[in-house]
């Protein structure tokens, strides 16, 4: 996308698209922001969030990085970006929902089967988050889809390291959920955990449904 191109989507969104919103996004300033749901998804530029839930201003607080990867637990006063922005959610905004949300054809999964690219030491580190996801076999087509699922649900269980998030879904404030988006077909598959296995969100479950 170009600079001129940048601008000019700009130019748009403030004479076309914001004011049909003025009165919402006042709202959420001089209100506050109430999202209800964490939303933890990959940097890829095809998953859309907004669209993927239908939701508008105010409803999703949103962490993206590389895979939609969640670092264990760290006390430590260091730089944690994506822990900052869990502990924001859980403990300031008091969310009650968080999503995982991986997707098809996802970079950061395929390169697990890749040696590590010595141009590119933080994406190998960051890399790490995920390796225990990985099968034993040729990248095929199917076991990057199972790898990317397996992911979600590891990234789903390091969550749980973090205290707040831990004390919020044994009291029942917090509820967890992963998402498995299929880019090409627009399906998005959802964790049942009683099933161990990815699902169609109509398929029979017995969780609550999410964003309703």
């Amino acid at each position: 996308m170009a600079g001129d191109d940048i601008l000019r989507r700009l130019r748009r969104f403030r004479n076309v698209q914001f004011p049909r919103f003025r009165r919402q996004f006042r709202a959420l300033v001089d209100e506050g922001q109430r999202p209800t749901t964490l939303f933890i998804g990959c940097s890829d530029s095809r998953v859309v969030p907004y669209l993927l839930t239908g939701s508008g201003p105010g409803e999703l607080f949103m962490v993206r990085n590389v895979g939609n990867l969640v670092p264990p637990f760290d006390a430590s006063q260091g730089f944690h970006g994506t822990a900052a922005a869990i502990e924001f959610a859980v403990l300031t905004l008091k969310v009650r929902e968080i999503v995982i949300c991986g997707h098809s054809h996802c970079g950061a999964i395929r390169a697990l089967y890749a040696d590590p690219n010595p141009a590119t030491p933080h994406t190998n580190r960051w890399l790490d988050l995920a390796r225990d996801a990985a099968l034993p076999v040729q990248p095929a087509a199917e076991a990057l889809r199972r790898t990317e699922q397996r992911s979600v649900a590891l990234q789903m269980d390091r969550l749980m390291s973090y205290p707040m998030v831990a004390e919020g879904v044994e009291a029942g404030r917090l509820a967890l959920h992963g998402w498995h988006y299929i880019i090409e077909d627009g399906t998005v598959l959802v964790l049942d955990v009683e099933r161990g296995e990815f699902v169609a969100p109509d398929a029979p479950s017995p969780g609550p449904d999410l964003l309703q």
